[in-house]
């Protein structure tokens, strides 16, 4: 699993480079095929050290895979269908959380374990053939030479911190050196990109972009967001194998209705969000997530399953209203050639900001649940109180977002976009 996310991890900054050098549907192909031949590859290992290999090659693909998809959706989409083309885009993402969980839970209980990798080749066949046929070949600027320093730097920091952590989520001594080294290494090298950055004409990842208001303060929102909703997606499913003892199936068939009440308003968010801009919606989203948090909290061994799964659809509900209209925001604020450096850093916060989020309440819920005076289900309400806390403060750079994007003014966007000496997209 780290493997995995550390080569994801490494990847995602050189991914604006590659798109401008070799066109976005090349790169986005050759994810493609990166990942459906590490999943194939995974599924023939015969030991722990080959299975590692081949999963730092299926993660380099699929690191590469939505920041390029993101760049030439928001490329061809422009900013008058942005809001309503990532709606539409983001539904068939909403299913994973429904069928995800269900279908590696039918996979673990009745096939051999290589399936959960087999599973992925037709799917990955399938994409490949229709990204050839269907994606256009899109303009994302001019590449220029690639900044080795700037990639050295920063992918040694993302790795780094990443790393750091995944070892906070599975060590209950938050001053283990393995867990602070690695994060403090990668803060002073993060530090050292952003000095280089600023001092060249072509850096690898442009944070000049951050002068643009609504950029920045979108990008702040999914960082938050991040932390706030990949965080508390591992509660559920541990309360309902740890404290109900349900099987893998049917624990996957319990967490569904979050998903589908993602994929409920999805189709209402992208008009919501043309129609009042993604600050508003984002800040009803995440208010919908954190008056959806408060009842988990109090949840025991007993509590109904039905009232756990309404409020589970409630919290997908103020999911779908939360992230893509940020993401949606921050796009729209931008030039076409600055979408490049743009996608990679989104992703970048986004994952560092769920990555940060699970180790926080990984370590809350271990150390809950090692005190001997509280009892399993009490634990997972500590976690849950904590997963609140995080939702809330989440709420502040969603404030930031729709005051950047000054929603009173009627040409918001194009004032933010005069700032930073932007063009609309599009345009």
């Amino acid at each position: 699993m780290t493997g995995y996310l550390l080569s994801l991890a490494a990847v995602i900054p050189v991914t604006g480079w590659a798109a401008r050098r070799y066109g976005a549907k090349r790169v986005y192909m050759v994810s493609l095929v990166l990942f459906t031949v590490g999943s194939g590859l995974c599924a023939l290992a015969a030991s722990t050290t080959s299975l590692v290999v081949f999963r730092v090659l299926q993660g380099a693909g699929g690191g590469m895979i939505m920041p390029v998809g993101q760049l030439i959706m928001a490329q061809v989409a422009g900013p008058k269908r942005m809001g309503r083309v990532m709606g539409i885009v983001a539904m068939p993402a909403m299913l994973a959380p429904i069928l995800g969980p269900v279908v590696g839970g039918a996979i673990l209980q009745n096939l051999h374990w290589s399936w959960i990798f087999l599973v992925n080749l037709p799917i990955g066949v399938v994409a490949l053939l229709l990204a050839w046929r269907m994606l256009p070949h899109t303009d994302s600027g001019e590449a220029g030479r690639l900044d080795v320093f700037g990639l050295a730097v920063l992918s040694t920091a993302s790795t780094l911190l990443v790393y750091g952590l995944s070892q906070l989520g599975t060590h209950t001594d938050l001053a283990a050196p393995i867990v602070v080294w690695p994060i403090l290494i990668a803060l002073v090298l993060s530090g050292v990109f952003l000095w280089h950055a600023l001092r060249v004409e072509r850096p690898l990842l442009d944070v000049r972009l951050y002068a643009n208001r609504v950029f920045a303060a979108a990008s702040l929102t999914t960082f938050g967001l991040g932390a706030a909703l990949f965080g508390a997606m591992i509660l559920v499913p541990l309360y309902y194998q740890e404290i109900r003892h349900e099987s893998v199936i049917v624990t996957g068939l319990l967490v569904g209705p979050q998903g589908l009440g993602m994929l409920l308003v999805m189709p209402l968010t992208g008009r919501l969000t043309q129609r009042y801009g993604g600050g508003r919606v984002a800040l009803g989203g995440v208010l919908i997530l954190s008056l959806g948090t408060i009842p988990l909290a109090f949840v025991g061994a007993g509590t109904s399953i039905l009232y756990i799964s309404l409020v589970l659809l409630l919290r997908g509900v103020g999911i779908g209203f939360s992230f893509m209209p940020a993401m949606t925001a921050a796009f729209s604020a931008l030039r076409p050639d600055q979408l490049s450096d743009a996608t990679p850093q989104l992703n970048v916060l986004q994952r560092i900001g769920g990555a940060i989020g699970t180790a926080v309440l990984a370590v809350v819920l271990q150390r809950a649940s090692g005190h001997t005076l509280i009892k399993p289900a009490s634990a997972f309400q500590t976690a849950y109180w904590w997963s609140l806390g995080i939702a809330v403060l989440s709420l502040i750079p969603c404030l930031v977002l729709l005051r950047a994007e000054n929603p009173r003014a009627p040409h918001s966007r194009a004032v933010a976009n005069a700032e930073s000496g932007a063009e609309p997209l599009g345009v």
